[in-house]
């Protein structure tokens, strides 16, 4: 078989679906690659565009939605609730087949090497790929989102670039990285204030003594308490398991839980139909299978 890579890549633009089609069709116009999903969302801001195909073709369409997304996003405008600091914010590689990591992570300095180059965006390296400890951390490159890092570059403040010129323009900068397939999943509560969703955050997520690679974010989602996460190993901390962990914190507040949402795909393994049922996970469908979209690949 052929090695076959993912990328999911994130784009700060939430709100325009013209300039996500056009993201979207350099990415297929780029290379032979399959697009997998494109979502958005209008509070957080933000896209989601899942493609597959070859390595060369994967990293030569990733390149294309960067450059397409820094001409069409101006960061110094951009507004929502989810942290970021580029117009092509995050873009990871995930080996499906015939690939390792470590493969994936030689892809994404090659890729980063040229977005500097190229395009001349400040491009951090994380995850497997980041060359340092303190930049394998997604949160620990963006914390105080574009803003902060606009007055830091310029002036040496860490975190610094692996590879451009340390300053920061209208296209912010580039996360690219390699790491295993994850889950983002999204917990509505049924409150209307902040604070819940923060401090249930805050109990579940690993960097805080939580859960085992769960990351965790309590954010205000249309006039309603959501906790947004990362589960970067399901086999480690199931989404069961991580479902539970919120109702028991939620239950300490005496808030009940609202509906669960995937974003993207997830492994069959992963959950259950009958647990998607229990948990009412509201989009949980086939099409939602990441085997199931691998299945129908013709690239």
């Amino acid at each position: 078989m052929s090695a076959l890579l993912a990328c999911i890549a994130n784009f700060s633009e939430g709100r325009r679906a013209a300039v996500i089609g056009e993201i979207v069709h350099a990415i297929e116009d780029a290379a032979a690659v399959q697009l997998l999903g494109a979502e958005y969302d209008r509070e957080y801001n933000r896209a989601v565009i899942s493609f597959v195909g070859s390595p060369s073709a994967v990293s030569a369409a990733a390149f294309a939605g960067i450059a397409c997304a820094a001409t069409q996003i101006d960061m110094r405008r951009h507004s929502g609730l989810h942290p970021c600091i580029g117009a092509a914010d995050v873009v990871p590689f995930v080996p499906l087949r015939e690939l390792s990591l470590a493969d994936c992570a030689r892809l994404a300095e090659d890729l980063g090497k040229r977005v500097a180059a190229d395009l001349g965006l400040p491009v951090f390296l994380y995850a497997d790929a980041a060359r340092h400890p303190s930049k394998r951390r997604l949160a620990d490159i963006r914390r105080g989102g574009y803003p902060r890092l606009r007055h830091s570059l310029p002036r040496g403040l860490p975190p610094k670039p692996d590879f451009g010129l340390p300053r920061l323009g209208a296209a912010g900068a580039c996360i690219i990285g390699a790491r295993p397939p994850l889950i983002a999943f999204n917990v509505a509560l049924q409150c209307s204030e902040l604070a819940p969703a923060q401090h249930i955050a805050r109990a579940i997520r690993a960097s805080n003594g939580g859960i085992p690679a769960v990351q965790a974010l309590g954010l205000l989602v249309r006039g309603a308490a959501h906790v947004s996460m990362n589960l970067r190993d399901y086999r480690r901390s199931s989404i069961p398991q991580v479902m539970a962990a919120i109702e028991r914190e939620a239950q300490k507040l005496g808030i009940d839980l609202g509906t669960a949402e995937i974003v993207g795909l997830l492994p069959r393994a992963a959950l259950s139909a009958a647990d998607a049922r229990a948990w009412n996970v509201r989009n949980y469908c086939p099409a939602r299978i990441l085997e199931n979209q691998l299945g129908s690949i013709s690239v």
